[in-house]
């Protein structure tokens, strides 16, 4: 009956997507048989590209809509080294209540113990929204006069409770709780220490605020109409006040910084996580070419009764379809589920808590992703099944079938466009986005040729005498094997696993290198003018053998550029680029007679040390070549509110592994020597000393300067080292279980030919251990090959990646290396073997009646 109902649809000229439906719903079994290679594919990518897109979404989402807590505001603006005039607190107190404070370096001490701090103080009206917590669970605004709140590490290190006195640039403070969490903590990016809070008025009365001295002025304003856009606002007041007058940021963009961390985070990740789908997708044609090989007689019986090239493919595009739908969905399911371990795991690197979260763009966008490979792959096969005449179909064991490529080539082609205009749309970095894609393609396509390679050269290598061992190669090179594919999907995932060892083991030594023998233990902040050999006397007595370099500080920003007579504006720059950060806000400026330590004239020359002509400065080269400049141009500053223009004298290549007091911009001394401004200093102890008895000294003798340990910095930036390899292991993680499903498919692919070979090779006496060991030989000549390949291209980009972008030195460690790439191929050798059991089981009788 169903046989006659499938004959009399088949004699309509061409069947309806409905007729389809039906036919390819009775062929398709409820657990996807056959199909499941491909359900997997799409289940491990797309679930990768739903859980960075999930995560990513939220914690830029949330950002977002707590923009006004975590900016304390609707509008801030910034001054370095002054405070807003009446005139500018006039005009944004015109839009709702005020509320000012500073930010600085300072030194909390109780005792002989010490602890260098980000000291945030605050007016009566602070936080204008949200509430501080401390950790006994109240929540609470701004300090009382004479209160401070104080950091859990701060606490612990000064060994202070609530209720205990510590002194701040000698001024008496309450501790009057700990801080648990503060709003604001992600607008206020990265910090020299824990942050401590005070009342408005501690830097003035302990003399932090004087002339010269480096502190920040922060002024928010809660606007009266909620309503009001910020945008406009920030608008009006730096067209009343000018580009150059301060600088803004809204509850529209409260932590830039982090923003655009967790957007380039999210699209790195991404990206690998599409690798990873476009190595599943080698294994999706390989699964479809498989279902359909199961398949060829259906198909050539569906040809007999009268089915047009255009049914079978309606047919069959709805069964892949269908699996693909599920793989994707199942994918999106359980990447919305991993989320919150995802978050978990990545710990402090993620600085927004995300829970589950439901991102339809992203889920979207993973699923698209999904389909379209499913689309791209899985066209060749389908188009062969589609193309051949029925006695085509039932000679296909002994006469392959090969579309032509015109019948695939359009879907491929619009799969591929749909793809690449999809991570271009939503790329953060659209030049990097487009590096990366053709990267990968390239990548892959080398790997596709280096496997076609291995089967030509297997092909012609002599014949080895052990007939185990002739097999095993022959499996390489004979029809219907799947070296290419192989070679391809783990070649990538292995050099993925190299990439991530060398750049990990390469970042830890140049940290160990670097840091004991070049790195000072300290920076020292707001040294007086007047003070600078009473310190050297005091660093000299408490830490003997110890080097202090002091310097000129001063805080300016870059207003022009260029020739002159036609210099450029900054403000009028629609667009600077990342290499020009400089030209960015302010910066710090010094002044020197001398070339500074770690520093090489590349172009110009340097100026005598004593120097009465035209003002001079010698400029950064990378940052003078990221904007056009060269020897004999202009540059303008602005130094608390004084423009003062220079002559370009000399380039210099920096030293910045030295992590010392280097300067984008040093100015001949008579440029700047009249400005108001204190000295900063470096302080490098000799190995065995440490600073347990300087820290007292130095706070008591100078107590308006400041000190930042760079141990503390050292650790916090190999935190988020450590967090960042998480995230990336478990992005390539993918791409290598990818990897292994496309290894089972190409097994599963070749498997009716395989077990023909097993049956014939049975029936002539050969033992179970033996067919194992001819697979052995097979999957251990390849693996042999893809450790190599690996080994060079993952070194390759690792190096690329060391020396060309975080320019340090190459400094892998060879035996984690290849210990990581060994546990690699150990694992792929054992999933090979896994996935070829089943073909050892088959009994010759029932195995010869069904082929």
């Amino acid at each position: 009956m169903a046989g006659s109902r499938a004959t009399r649809l088949l004699t309509e000229r061409t069947i309806s997507w409905r007729t389809a439906w039906t036919l390819a719903r009775r062929d398709l079994s409820a657990r996807f048989k056959g199909l499941r290679l491909l359900l997997v594919c799409l289940f491990l990518g797309v679930g990768a590209l739903a859980a960075i897109g999930s995560l990513t979404g939220s914690i830029e989402h949330e950002l977002v809509a707590r923009g006004r807590q975590v900016l304390g505001g609707d509008v801030e603006l910034r001054t370095w080294q002054r405070t807003l005039s009446d005139a500018e607190m006039k005009a944004l107190a015109s839009y709702g209540t005020v509320s000012r404070g500073y930010r600085l370096q300072a030194i909390v001490r109780k005792g002989d113990l010490t602890a260098p701090v980000a000291l945030k103080s605050v007016d009566a009206g602070w936080p204008l929204y949200g509430r501080l917590t401390l950790q006994d669970g109240r929540k609470v605004g701004a300090p009382r006069e004479g209160t401070i709140w104080l950091a859990e590490g701060t606490a612990a290190r000064l060994e202070v409770k609530p209720g205990d006195t510590v002194t701040v640039a000698e001024v008496p403070q309450k501790v009057g709780g700990i801080i648990a969490s503060d709003p604001e903590t992600l607008s206020e990016g990265f910090s020299f220490g824990d942050t401590a809070i005070t009342a408005l008025s501690l830097p003035d009365r302990a003399g932090l605020t004087t002339t010269g001295a480096m502190y920040r002025s922060a002024v928010r304003v809660k606007f009266a109409d909620p309503a009001r856009d910020p945008d406009a606002v920030v608008d009006a007041l730096k067209r009343q006040f000018g580009d150059a007058a301060f600088e803004t940021r809204t509850r529209k963009a409260a932590s830039p910084s982090t923003q655009r961390f967790v957007s380039r985070m999210g699209q790195f990740l991404s990206l690998v996580g599409l690798a990873a789908l476009a190595i599943a997708g080698i294994g999706i044609g390989g699964g479809v070419s498989s279902y359909l090989e199961a398949r060829r007689s259906s198909i050539a019986t569906l040809k007999v009764l009268g089915a047009t090239s255009r049914d079978i493919a309606r047919v069959y595009l709805l069964q892949v379809g269908a699996a693909a739908l599920a793989g994707s969905l199942a994918g999106l399911v359980v990447g919305v589920a991993v989320t919150p371990l995802l978050a978990h795991a990545l710990g402090t690197l993620l600085p927004v808590e995300a829970g589950f979260t439901f991102s339809p763009f992203a889920l979207l966008t993973a699923a698209a992703y999904g389909l379209l490979v499913a689309l791209v792959f899985a066209a060749p096969p389908l188009a062969r099944a589609r193309s051949f005449p029925a006695m085509a179909l039932m000679r296909a064991r002994v006469s392959p079938l090969a579309a032509r490529r015109k019948a695939w080539a359009l879907p491929v082609g619009l799969g591929l466009a749909a793809i690449v205009g999809l991570a271009m749309l939503n790329a953060a970095q659209p030049m990097v986005t487009a590096g990366f894609l053709g990267g990968a393609a390239v990548m892959l396509g080398l790997l596709a040729l280096l496997g076609t390679g291995i089967r030509h050269l297997a092909a012609r290598l002599p014949r080895p005498r052990d007939p185990l061992l002739r097999a095993g190669l022959a499996n390489l090179h004979r029809p219907g094997a799947q070296t290419g594919a192989l070679v391809t999907a783990l070649g990538f995932g292995l050099s993925a696993f190299v990439l991530i060892a060398g750049v990990q083991t390469s970042l830890d030594a140049n940290i160990r290198k670097s840091v004991p023998d070049r790195a000072p233990d300290y920076f020292v902040l707001d040294i007086p003018q007047d003070g600078a050999q009473a310190f050297h006397d005091l660093v000299e007595h408490e830490i003997p053998g110890a080097t202090a370099h002091i310097v000129p500080n001063l805080r300016g920003r870059i207003l022009a550029f260029g020739p002159k007579g036609q210099m450029t504006r900054v403000t009028d720059m629609k667009d600077i680029p990342d290499e020009a950060w400089a030209l960015k806000g302010e910066r710090g400026l010094t002044y020197s007679a001398y070339l500074p330590e770690g520093s090489t004239v590349t172009s110009g020359q340097w100026w005598p040390p004593i120097w009465r002509g035209e003002p001079l400065v010698s400029l950064d080269e990378k940052f003078a070549q990221s904007v056009g400049l060269k020897v004999g141009d202009y540059v303008t500053v602005s130094l608390l509110g004084v423009e003062r223009t220079a002559k370009v004298a000399a380039l210099r290549r920096i030293d910045w592994d030295t992590m010392g007091l280097n300067f984008v911009l040093v100015f001949s001394p008579n440029t700047l020597a009249d400005a108001p401004h204190k000295l900063a200093a470096t302080i490098q102890a000799p190995p065995g000393h440490d600073g347990a008895r300087l820290l007292p000294r130095l706070a008591r003798m100078f107590p308006s300067s400041s000190v930042i340990e760079t141990g503390t910095v050292l650790t916090q930036a190999r935190d988020l080292l450590d967090q960042m390899s998480v995230a990336i292991l478990a992005a390539a993680s993918v791409a290598v279980l990818a990897g292994l499903a496309v290894l089972l498919g190409a097994i599963a692919a070749a498997r009716a030919s395989r077990t023909y070979d097993n049956v014939i090779l049975r029936v002539l006496g050969a033992s179970r251990g033996q067919l194992l060991t001819i697979q052995l030989v097979e999957y251990g000549l390849l693996s042999l090959v893809l450790a190599t390949v690996a080994l060079v291209l993952g070194s390759a980009m690792a190096w690329a990646v060391i020396v060309k972008l975080f320019e340090f030195d190459w400094l892998p460690d060879w035996p984690r290396i290849l210990a990581v790439l060994g546990a690699g191929l150990v694992l792929v050798l054992g999933f090979a073997l896994a996935g070829s059991l089943p073909l050892l089981r088959a009994k010759p009788a029932r195995a010869l009646r069904e082929l």
